[in-house]
């Protein structure tokens, strides 16, 4: 199961995710849930370095299905912006195929 989980700043707009797990739709390479999700996390993370001036800590550990992104001081209104973009593809997702495959969490659960 693909376990994200977004921080929410003092106004309720996302400043970061972690995101986590294989899907296990389908084998490794057929799995289209986890390439739909993968698809998402990494243009979120491409278009907030491309088009924004935000600065952002990022983890990634391709094998264990690992990512973490969190958006640095006062980001920008644009990077807001992709992340909730990120979380409405996310929660398309999850609303298509249900919970059996992508979660999400709380961030105190996740977060190191």
């Amino acid at each position: 199961m693909i376990k994200i989980s977004f921080k929410y700043d003092h106004n309720n707009d996302p400043v970061g995710f972690i995101c986590t797990g294989h899907a296990g739709f389908a084998a490794f390479g057929k799995d289209i849930i986890c390439a739909a999700v993968s698809a998402l996390v990494i243009n979120c993370v491409n278009s907030v370095s491309h088009f924004t001036t935000s600065e952002f800590d990022l983890e990634s550990d391709e094998k264990k299905g690992y990512i973490k992104m969190v958006l640095e001081d006062e980001p920008s209104s644009d990077s807001i912006l992709l992340l909730k973009s990120l979380e409405l593809g996310l929660n398309a997702i999850i609303n298509d195929e249900g919970s059996k495959f992508v979660k999400l969490v709380d961030w105190n659960q996740m977060h190191d």
